[in-house]
């Protein structure tokens, strides 16, 4: 038996990828209006070549997932991660 089966319905899910290389995030989570946008992926993109599971938003200093670290999580928690690889 499986530990979910034993908590019953949990918000994570698998999901299916997107078509989207991971340095690019959805604009429904980052949207291409924000001023920050480009410090943001270069931040974003940093991580990803560091290898790193985090990177620190410019703007607010909050830790933000790589899309790399989620979806090694492999599973969408519907959240609204920001590089959620899992999100159109």
């Amino acid at each position: 038996m499986f530990l979910a089966d034993r908590l019953g319905p949990t918000p994570y899910h698998r999901g299916v990828l997107s078509d989207r290389p991971l340095d690019v995030p959805s604009d429904r989570r980052l949207s291409r209006e924000r001023p920050d946008r480009e410090e943001i992926l270069a931040g974003h993109r940093a991580a990803l070549a560091a290898g790193v599971a985090t990177y620190l938003d410019p703007t607010t200093g909050y830790s933000v997932f790589t899309a790399a670290h989620l979806l090694g999580v492999g599973a969408c928690c519907d959240s609204g991660c920001r590089h959620c690889p899992y999100v159109d």
